[in-house]
Protein backbone atom coordinates (compact mmCIF):
# COMPACT_ATOMS: atom_id res chain seq x y z
CA UNK A 1 0.00 0.00 0.00
CA UNK A 2 2.86 2.07 0.40
CA UNK A 3 4.51 1.51 -2.44
CA UNK A 4 1.16 2.82 -4.13
CA UNK A 5 0.91 5.83 -2.31
CA UNK A 6 4.26 7.36 -3.11
CA UNK A 7 3.86 6.75 -6.81
CA UNK A 8 0.58 8.15 -6.34
CA UNK A 9 2.34 11.23 -4.96
CA UNK A 10 5.48 11.23 -8.02
CA UNK A 11 2.46 11.50 -10.54
CA UNK A 12 0.72 14.32 -8.81
CA UNK A 13 3.91 16.05 -8.76
CA UNK A 14 5.42 14.99 -12.42
CA UNK A 15 1.55 16.23 -13.55
CA UNK A 16 1.87 19.51 -11.47
CA UNK A 17 4.94 20.22 -13.12
CA UNK A 18 4.02 19.95 -16.46
CA UNK A 19 0.95 21.89 -16.17
CA UNK A 20 3.10 25.13 -14.88
CA UNK A 21 3.49 28.06 -17.53
CA UNK A 22 6.66 30.01 -17.07
CA UNK A 23 7.18 33.90 -18.85
CA UNK A 24 10.73 35.05 -18.92
CA UNK A 25 10.28 38.32 -17.32
CA UNK A 26 14.20 39.93 -17.67
CA UNK A 27 16.65 38.86 -19.48
CA UNK A 28 19.81 37.92 -17.49
CA UNK A 29 23.77 38.49 -17.75
CA UNK A 30 26.51 36.61 -16.13
CA UNK A 31 29.06 38.95 -13.67
CA UNK A 32 32.16 40.40 -15.57
CA UNK A 33 35.02 39.53 -13.98
CA UNK A 34 38.67 41.41 -14.13
CA UNK A 35 41.45 39.78 -13.14
CA UNK A 36 41.81 43.21 -11.03
CA UNK A 37 39.39 41.54 -8.78
CA UNK A 38 37.08 44.24 -9.38
CA UNK A 39 33.83 42.76 -9.75
CA UNK A 40 30.54 43.64 -11.57
CA UNK A 41 27.85 42.74 -9.68
CA UNK A 42 25.63 40.07 -12.49
CA UNK A 43 21.90 39.38 -12.17
CA UNK A 44 20.30 36.60 -12.76
CA UNK A 45 17.10 36.18 -14.79
CA UNK A 46 13.94 36.64 -12.91
CA UNK A 47 11.24 34.40 -14.08
CA UNK A 48 7.22 34.71 -13.00
CA UNK A 49 5.92 31.26 -12.79
CA UNK A 50 2.17 30.27 -12.66
CA UNK A 51 1.07 26.78 -11.35
CA UNK A 52 -1.90 25.31 -12.79
CA UNK A 53 -4.65 24.79 -9.94
CA UNK A 54 -5.05 20.79 -9.25
CA UNK A 55 -7.46 19.69 -6.34
CA UNK A 56 -8.25 16.50 -5.55
CA UNK A 57 -11.66 15.51 -4.34
CA UNK A 58 -14.61 12.78 -4.69
CA UNK A 59 -18.04 13.66 -6.74
CA UNK A 60 -20.98 11.32 -7.36
CA UNK A 61 -21.50 10.20 -10.62
CA UNK A 62 -24.69 8.18 -12.17
CA UNK A 63 -23.07 4.96 -13.56
CA UNK A 64 -24.51 1.53 -14.78
CA UNK A 65 -24.36 -0.85 -12.42
CA UNK A 66 -25.91 -4.63 -12.60
CA UNK A 67 -29.20 -5.06 -11.19
CA UNK A 68 -31.66 -8.11 -10.65
CA UNK A 69 -34.86 -6.87 -12.04
CA UNK A 70 -37.82 -8.73 -10.26
CA UNK A 71 -41.07 -8.39 -12.69
CA UNK A 72 -44.34 -8.83 -11.41
CA UNK A 73 -46.92 -10.05 -13.93
CA UNK A 74 -50.03 -10.69 -13.85
CA UNK A 75 -51.68 -14.33 -13.79
CA UNK A 76 -54.76 -15.97 -13.41
CA UNK A 77 -54.50 -18.74 -10.71
CA UNK A 78 -57.14 -20.07 -7.94
CA UNK A 79 -57.05 -18.84 -4.99
CA UNK A 80 -58.72 -19.17 -1.70
CA UNK A 81 -61.67 -17.31 -0.73
CA UNK A 82 -62.55 -17.68 2.53
CA UNK A 83 -66.79 -15.65 3.29
CA UNK A 84 -68.16 -15.91 6.46
CA UNK A 85 -71.16 -13.47 8.08
CA UNK A 86 -70.92 -12.17 11.42
CA UNK A 87 -74.58 -10.78 12.56
CA UNK A 88 -74.37 -6.73 12.03
CA UNK A 89 -72.07 -6.24 10.54
CA UNK A 90 -71.12 -5.28 6.63
CA UNK A 91 -68.67 -7.30 4.68
CA UNK A 92 -66.34 -6.22 2.08
CA UNK A 93 -64.08 -8.48 -0.13
CA UNK A 94 -60.12 -7.92 0.79
CA UNK A 95 -56.63 -9.71 0.23
CA UNK A 96 -54.42 -11.04 3.26
CA UNK A 97 -51.32 -11.16 2.05
CA UNK A 98 -48.49 -12.01 4.19
CA UNK A 99 -44.67 -12.21 2.80
CA UNK A 100 -41.36 -12.72 4.40
CA UNK A 101 -37.26 -11.52 2.72
CA UNK A 102 -35.28 -14.51 3.49
CA UNK A 103 -31.38 -14.99 2.57
CA UNK A 104 -29.23 -17.85 2.48
CA UNK A 105 -31.39 -20.53 0.91
CA UNK A 106 -34.51 -20.34 -0.81
CA UNK A 107 -37.62 -20.83 1.53
CA UNK A 108 -41.85 -21.43 1.01
CA UNK A 109 -44.63 -19.44 2.88
CA UNK A 110 -48.02 -20.41 2.85
CA UNK A 111 -51.31 -19.36 5.02
CA UNK A 112 -51.82 -22.39 6.56
CA UNK A 113 -55.19 -21.23 8.70
CA UNK A 114 -57.15 -17.97 9.53
CA UNK A 115 -59.06 -17.78 13.05
CA UNK A 116 -61.25 -14.96 14.30
CA UNK A 117 -62.30 -14.05 17.41
CA UNK A 118 -65.10 -11.24 18.17
CA UNK A 119 -63.46 -8.35 16.15
CA UNK A 120 -59.74 -10.05 15.24
CA UNK A 121 -58.46 -12.14 12.31
CA UNK A 122 -55.48 -13.99 12.86
CA UNK A 123 -53.31 -15.36 9.73
CA UNK A 124 -51.40 -18.20 10.62
CA UNK A 125 -48.37 -18.85 8.33
CA UNK A 126 -45.89 -21.31 7.76
CA UNK A 127 -42.36 -20.38 6.83
CA UNK A 128 -40.22 -23.57 5.59
CA UNK A 129 -36.33 -23.66 4.46
CA UNK A 130 -35.91 -25.57 1.12
CA UNK A 131 -32.13 -26.33 0.16
CA UNK A 132 -31.85 -23.90 -2.65
CA UNK A 133 -28.75 -21.80 -2.34
CA UNK A 134 -29.01 -17.92 -2.87
CA UNK A 135 -25.62 -17.12 -2.29
CA UNK A 136 -25.56 -13.56 -0.97
CA UNK A 137 -28.62 -12.51 -2.32
CA UNK A 138 -32.30 -12.00 -1.03
CA UNK A 139 -35.61 -13.69 -1.64
CA UNK A 140 -38.97 -11.95 -0.92
CA UNK A 141 -41.65 -14.43 -0.38
CA UNK A 142 -45.37 -14.49 -0.20
CA UNK A 143 -49.07 -16.24 0.17
CA UNK A 144 -52.38 -14.75 -0.02
CA UNK A 145 -56.20 -15.37 0.36
CA UNK A 146 -59.29 -13.77 -0.43
CA UNK A 147 -61.62 -13.24 2.15
CA UNK A 148 -65.20 -11.93 2.14
CA UNK A 149 -65.92 -10.42 5.76
CA UNK A 150 -66.88 -7.90 7.78
CA UNK A 151 -63.58 -4.90 8.55
CA UNK A 152 -61.79 -6.58 11.25
CA UNK A 153 -58.50 -5.93 12.70
CA UNK A 154 -55.76 -8.40 10.96
CA UNK A 155 -52.72 -9.88 12.94
CA UNK A 156 -50.27 -11.88 11.13
CA UNK A 157 -48.29 -14.82 12.49
CA UNK A 158 -45.46 -16.37 10.76
CA UNK A 159 -44.30 -19.89 12.51
CA UNK A 160 -40.87 -20.56 11.35
CA UNK A 161 -37.07 -18.14 11.78
CA UNK A 162 -37.31 -14.76 11.51
CA UNK A 163 -34.75 -14.04 9.01
CA UNK A 164 -32.66 -10.96 10.11
CA UNK A 165 -34.13 -8.69 7.66
CA UNK A 166 -35.98 -5.03 8.83
CA UNK A 167 -38.80 -6.18 6.38
CA UNK A 168 -39.63 -9.03 8.37
CA UNK A 169 -40.57 -6.56 11.34
CA UNK A 170 -43.99 -5.98 9.66
CA UNK A 171 -45.58 -9.74 11.24
CA UNK A 172 -45.08 -11.63 14.41
CA UNK A 173 -42.68 -14.53 14.38
CA UNK A 174 -43.46 -18.21 16.39
CA UNK A 175 -41.12 -20.99 17.05
CA UNK A 176 -44.14 -23.82 16.46
CA UNK A 177 -47.76 -23.78 16.54
CA UNK A 178 -48.20 -24.45 20.18
CA UNK A 179 -46.72 -20.60 20.84
CA UNK A 180 -49.08 -20.19 18.30
CA UNK A 181 -51.94 -21.08 20.69
CA UNK A 182 -50.81 -19.10 23.65
CA UNK A 183 -50.99 -16.25 21.73
CA UNK A 184 -54.26 -16.56 20.08
CA UNK A 185 -56.16 -17.81 22.60
CA UNK A 186 -59.87 -19.20 21.56
CA UNK A 187 -59.84 -18.29 18.44
CA UNK A 188 -62.07 -20.36 16.03
CA UNK A 189 -60.44 -21.66 13.02
CA UNK A 190 -62.27 -20.20 9.71
CA UNK A 191 -59.79 -22.16 7.41
CA UNK A 192 -57.68 -24.57 7.29
CA UNK A 193 -55.23 -25.71 4.28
Amino acid sequence: MGKVKILAVVIVSVLALQNCKMNKEESGSLPDVDVDVEADSGELPEYDIAWSDIDITTTTKTIKVPKVVLVMEEEEVEVPVINFDMPGKEKEERSLVVEAEVSGTEHELNIMEIRATKNRLYVISKLQDLTTSLGDKTMRIQDQVYVTAPDLDVQHIIVGKKADRIFNNNFKYAADMTEVDVIIGDAKTIYSK
